[in-house]
């Protein structure tokens, strides 16, 4: 979708839609929800993924031709419907497809978001080195980010991260359903956002929690991007919404930084 209405992209891509819970952030999926919303039966491991159309593969290219001259490539998420690392036999062939497609789009900068990170090194293709040591060129235009809602998850997924050849490996807590600790992980971490959990049955994310994060980001000079405060947060401070907007943010949260990038 060009223009995502997500601050921290400018648009998405999923190659396809379904996935399967997998932790305690998956409780309350917007994009299951969403598609339930909309009569697609695409989430359990016994469910098929919904394929997308020619004419929607087909949008990246566009961007990419219109962003030939800009001066900060656009930002494309990767999938906000999906996980492009789940494992599925039926998702080889659309995953080797969005390789090609990447490597097609190099005035795009993908996102490519995941809880899956051990899954990563194997589904790579083989000319992208996984990690930093082996031959290769990775893309300079893929940021490989994992998602770790807590810090069990943190001490789970991170290990798979540290050692990725990608210019960008990133961190997104969110939703964010505790505190965690980046002490032992700085050094891989290139970028960290933050967010609190949004929709019905929203479970709160306490405001320390986001500032200790922030703190411990300007600590290891990783940049922070503070998304929202999600809604349980919000009717805690007497607000409503989700809290994506900077005025709905306490002024000392108010920071949005993107990750500084070698020429």
């Amino acid at each position: 979708m060009q223009n995502s209405k997500i601050a921290w992209t400018d648009h998405t891509f999923n190659p396809w839609w379904g996935c399967v819970r997998v932790s305690p952030g998956c409780q309350h999926c917007y994009a299951e929800t969403f598609a339930k919303r909309v009569g697609w039966h695409v989430w359990g491991a016994q469910e098929r993924r919904r394929p997308m159309s020619e004419s929607y593969w087909q949008q990246p290219l566009k961007w990419n031709r219109e962003a030939a001259d800009a001066q900060t490539p656009p930002r494309v998420f990767c999938a906000s419907m999906a996980d492009v690392f789940e494992d599925r036999g039926d998702l080889d062939a659309p995953r080797k497809r969005l390789w090609a497609l990447i490597e097609r789009t190099p005035n795009l900068d993908w996102l490519l978001l995941t809880k899956r990170p051990q899954n990563i090194s194997h589904m790579l293709p083989a000319r992208w080195p996984a990690d930093r040591r082996d031959f290769g060129i990775f893309p300079d235009n893929v940021w490989m980010m994992a998602t770790a809602e807590d810090q069990e998850r943190l001490s789970n997924r991170m290990p798979y991260m540290q050692d990725l050849a990608a210019q960008v490996v990133g961190l997104s807590v969110e939703p964010m359903l505790g505190p965690v600790d980046l002490l032992i992980f700085q050094d891989s971490i290139k970028w960290v956002i933050c967010g609190g959990e949004s929709g019905p049955g929203a479970r709160p994310m306490a405001v320390e929690w986001a500032r200790d994060l922030r703190d411990q980001c300007a600590s290891y000079g990783i940049p922070f991007f503070m998304k929202q405060m999600g809604s349980a947060t919000m009717r805690a401070m007497g607000k409503t919404g989700k809290g994506e907007d900077l005025e709905d943010i306490p002024e000392d949260l108010r920071i949005r930084e993107y990750p500084r990038l070698e020429d």
